[in-house]
């Protein structure tokens, strides 16, 4: 969780420490790993002190060190900077401190996380691989360090152009090895003549012990010369390859990364293109004015990944240009084309318009399912309507996604349905929602009537339909029959702090309605449903490797105080809805369901702010975002 130092009570105080009203703008990037004595008072340090100066962006905390993406002005960068160089625990470290242009694209910069500060209590500060059977390597295994001058230097020399010899290695016993994600590699990365480079392709890092392992005789008894943007991804990577023995001894890595090269070699070196970052910069590029990218659809040459096009079917960035964009919005990644995942076509209607249909039937060719009520245990209903979408390749019918909906706190299935016919009407073409009530049953509660001439009825003159919940305080008393009780108090919007009981059991419910009829393609969650959702994927990613899900919807939700959301994001595509500024939604805070958002992979994630209340907005243009995200899974 975030540490709970309370922030400056003034803009003008933050104004006064970082600097805010004048200066440039900057990026900061630094990472340490060592061991961290007491993690929640560095956590709490820095949601004090970041805030203070103003700052946004990300930082990691965890027993193993901290990893910090930070913007802002650069006093106040170069204030924390200061700041954090008189704590001994940072003594070495390399803070990369760059100028740049303030974000303008909102879209961009909230993607990125850089419209807020998030802190961050982590089990890990980079998780090598999500396979519990795989022990992570010691971090003191790390690759030896070479500078940006010392790594070109070794380059220059296997390319025959030098006589460094750092890396005691003869030409053909060098290898170059990219540790970043396939999108990275497209839009940047080292050629050396006459040497081997290796780039695994993978969607992400976690996947890089595999393809390590797969191709591990490609690495014995090289010189390893590794390199990522900023050299975090390196340290645990190369201490990976050193733990396989003998023959995987001499790993070298690049210190400071792309980053650091770059600056030291502004006419780009060896390295050509652009260097990826995640912050709203997006990229960073040399001297040179070569372009790499190219365009998934027309393959032309194409690096800007402004428009955050994504994979329709693995959601990670791809790049197309601006005119494809006009032509379709769905994409198949390369990576996906390989495993046989069906391809969008473009075509032209006699009107003229553009329509994209998929290239293959595949398992979503198939007749649409019938409506039915599930008979489980876990009681549910349907919402559907009317079907009608033109036909794709080889005339057949796709299938809406059905999606299985959780309500919030104090609710029902039938409410909930309710509550949602709106929205339920709008996707009738797309998904069948189906709701199921929470296991723990509430009691009622009435505020008592304080006025004996009021023809108010007391509350056991009426009956009303049951009350459940996913979550509940530990004090709370869940009956078979329901009981009438005086509120304890007026509604308190922070009560679902005290909520951390019950998940277990919601858990185990959850599973055997999934088990008796699982052919969910998404789950969507409301306030306290959209937590016991992101409960759910996480600790179906813990057992199986990975959520049962194809996507999540998740609307004004909130990290349930229960369990611990390690370091390993949630690896699963997400809309993430909330209102967008302060009072919006008087229930749950923006900022709380921000910090929902960053629990899930970062490329993978959207995020839909309205200007409602606490509620699933359903009217333009939020509505055909909506539509937008879930036809990425039809």
């Amino acid at each position: 969780m975030d540490g709970t130092a309370a922030p400056p009570t003034s803009t003008q105080e933050q104004q006064k420490e970082g600097g805010a009203t004048d200066g440039r703008y900057g990026v900061l990037l630094y990472y340490k790993y060592a061991e961290v004595p007491d993690a929640p008072a560095l956590a709490a340090f820095y949601e004090a002190r970041c805030r203070a100066l103003a700052l946004v962006g990300r930082v990691r905390v965890g027993p193993d060190g901290v990893n910090a993406t930070l913007g802002g002005r650069m006093a106040a960068l170069e204030k924390h900077i200061e700041e954090m160089s008189s704590n001994s625990l940072f003594d070495g470290t390399d803070f990369k401190l760059a100028s740049c242009e303030e974000p303008v694209d909102e879209r961009v910069a909230r993607e990125c996380g850089f419209t807020s500060l998030s802190v961050r209590l982590v089990k890990e500060l980079v998780t090598l691989c999500s396979n519990p059977s795989l022990t992570t390597p010691e971090i003191s295994l790390a690759g030896r360090h070479l500078s940006a001058a010392d790594f070109h230097s070794v380059l220059q020399s296997v390319a025959g152009t030098g006589s460094y010899s750092e890396a005691s290695a003869e030409k053909n016993e060098v290898v170059v090895l990219d540790a970043r994600n396939l999108y990275e590699t497209r839009i940047g990365k080292f050629h050396v003549p006459n040497v081997e480079t290796l780039h695994p392709e993978i969607r992400q890092y976690s996947d890089l012990p595999l393809w390590i392992d797969e191709h591990s005789e490609k690495l014995r008894g090289k010189s390893i010369m590794m390199y990522c943007t900023g050299g975090i991804r390196c340290e645990m990577a190369s201490a990976y390859i050193r733990s396989k023995g003998e023959g995987f001894e001499n790993v070298f890595q690049l210190y400071g990364g792309i980053q650091r090269y770059l600056e030291q070699f502004p006419d780009g070196g060896y390295f050509d293109g652009k260097n990826f970052v995640f912050d709203h910069r997006i990229s960073v590029g040399s001297l040179k004015d070569n372009i790499l990218g190219t365009c998934l659809i027309c393959g032309s040459t194409y690096d800007d990944y402004s428009s955050r096009c994504r994979c329709t079917h693995c959601r990670i960035l791809v790049l197309v240009c601006s005119t494809c964009q006009d032509s379709t919005k769905e994409y198949v990644c390369e990576l996906c084309l390989r495993n046989g995942k069906p391809c969008c076509q473009i075509s032209v209607r006699q009107d003229g318009q553009t329509e994209t249909e998929l290239s293959e039937s595949s398992a979503f060719g198939k007749p649409s399912i019938t409506n039915k009520v599930l008979t489980s245990s876990a009681p549910m209903s349907n919402v559907c309507g009317a079907y009608s979408f033109s036909q794709p390749t080889r005339g057949e019918q796709l299938k809406k996604l059905r999606i299985l909906c959780l309500h919030g706190f104090r609710q029902n299935a039938s409410s909930f349905k309710g509550r949602t016919s709106a929205l339920a009407k709008k996707l009738k073409h797309i998904a069948e929602l189906v709701f199921i009530d929470a296991p723990h049953k509430l009691s009622f509660v009435y505020q008592p009537n304080s006025d004996p001439c009021s023809d108010k009825p007391s509350p056991l003159s009426f009956t009303t339909k049951p009350k459940f919940a996913w979550l509940v305080s530990p004090n709370t008393s869940c009956h078979t029959e329901q009981d009438w009780k005086i509120a304890d108090a007026t509604f308190d919007p922070l009560q679902y702090q005290q909520q951390t009981d019950g998940f277990e059991e919601s858990y185990a419910y959850l599973e055997n309605a999934i088990a008796q009829d699982g052919n969910f393609d998404g789950i969507l969650g409301f306030s306290q449903g959209a937590s016991m959702a992101a409960l759910l994927c996480r600790q179906q990613q813990k057992t199986c490797g990975s959520p049962k899900f194809r996507f999540g919807i998740f609307c004004s939700g909130y990290p349930a105080p229960v369990g611990d959301f390690d370091s390993e994001p949630i690896r699963l595509p997400s809309l993430h809805c909330f209102g967008s500024t302060v009072g919006h939604d008087r229930q749950i805070a923006k900022r709380t369901s921000a910090d929902l958002a960053g629990l899930f992979e970062e490329d993978r994630r959207s995020i839909m702010e309205h200007d409602m209340g606490h509620i699933i907005p359903t009217r333009p243009p939020y509505i055909d975002q909506v539509k937008e995200f879930l036809r990425n899974f039809m």
